[in-house]
């Protein structure tokens, strides 16, 4: 929607504005590898009207740095027990969602579902072959599927029964539509070794997921958190990929590392990558009073001037035009990250509207 407004801007022969640049980056969602690139110099504006803000009553002036931090770990497959009896697992049917956005909501996270579903595997001999759980860095998972051997089919399908109508009633307000589902499959061939399913099992347990802290200095933001995005077992190797936030750089290493020793406490390979600062807040900025004071104007009610949870570029361009005012602002977009992602029609005519009635107030070079 931003680069759609920005290219009508730009298009026009009749909007009348002030002298404008536009400026599109690419890979926003998996790296923000454009915004990196963006070298001081090359661009002349002073004010940078951000269109990415994702509810039409809102301006945003901050947002958190973010960090990915990877486990891969390598183990040699064993042949599972004569008589095993193969099982899939599937975890489905949970709301998801950002994983900065919505991560305060408590939402069910499918890789630790799926795990807590694994946890006393043991009891039964079932031995993990295949767990293949969430997608997306940035997103909250809905659903995991795994493939194991197990020895007392008939004592781990009643443990998962039981183990699951626990869980729906737990996420019965966050996740109303969780679902498991188990089914007999052909037995793998080839299965986890023990040790490495205990070692897994319980690094999974101990990463850091959902909030590590609220923001002391704004009542009801997110500060810090961990997401844990995808794990995937398979053909001899292990990966678990998560996503840490913060609008504090030091408490964004602080969790990041916290992740980092649980992985290697399981003799995982670890790697950081993908770092980008968070924006800080200059509540001061002119154009914030301008586009406060405008929305009131136009709206007759006041806007919301907040921090996100969420990565905006905001921060890493600041870092090569420090002097550059920002702000951010767009229509009301649901379900970011997900399948059920949406714009709001109204929401889009309103933020169109808004933009315009802004370029008039932004004086003329």
């Amino acid at each position: 929607m931003g680069v759609a407004a920005a290219m009508a801007l730009l298009a026009s022969t009749d909007i009348a504005h002030p002298a404008m640049e536009g400026l599109f980056t690419i890979d926003e969602e998996t790296g923000m590898t454009g915004a990196k690139g963006l070298q001081g110099g090359e661009l002349d504006g002073q004010i940078l009207l951000n269109l990415d803000t994702e509810d039409d009553d809102e301006i945003t002036i901050g947002c958190a740095g973010g960090v990915d931090t990877v486990g891969v770990k390598s183990y040699t497959e064993e042949t599972p027990a004569a008589g095993s009896s193969g099982v899939y697992i599937k975890v489905s049917g949970l709301s998801g969602g950002h994983s900065g956005m919505d991560i305060h909501l408590g939402r069910g996270n499918a890789n630790l579902i799926m795990n807590r579903l694994l946890w006393e595997g043991d009891k039964y001999d079932a031995r993990i072959s295949v767990i293949d759980g969430g997608s997306l860095r940035n997103a909250i998972p809905r659903e995991s599927n795994a493939t194991l051997a197990v020895g007392d089919l008939e004592g781990f399908k009643n443990h998962l029964t039981k183990l699951s109508a626990e869980i729906k009633e737990e996420l019965g307000k966050t996740d109303p539509n969780f679902l498991m589902e188990v089914k007999e499959v052909e037995t793998p061939s080839g299965v986890l070794p023990v040790e490495e399913q205990n070692k897994l099992v319980r690094t999974i347990y101990t990463i850091p997921n959902n909030v590590w802290r609220m923001s002391p200095d704004m009542p009801g933001l997110t500060e810090t958190s961990s997401n844990l995005a995808r794990v995937l077992v398979k053909d001899g190797k292990s990966t678990i990929e998560t996503l840490q936030r913060s609008s504090v750089e030091s408490q964004k290493w602080d969790i990041a590392n916290s992740v980092r020793c649980a992985m290697e406490m399981m003799g995982a390979e670890v790697e950081h990558s993908g770092s980008y600062p968070g924006w800080t807040p200059k509540p001061d900025a002119p154009i914030v009073s301008v586009m406060h004071n405008l929305y009131k104007e136009m709206y007759n009610e006041e806007p919301k001037v907040n921090a996100c949870h969420a990565g905006l570029e905001c921060g890493i361009l600041g870092t090569n035009y420090p002097e550059v005012q920002m702000i951010s602002f767009g229509p009301t977009i649901k379900g970011a990250h997900s399948p059920d992602e949406r714009v709001g029609i109204k929401s889009v005519a309103k933020f169109w509207d808004y933009l315009l009635a802004t370029l008039q107030k932004i004086p003329k070079a």
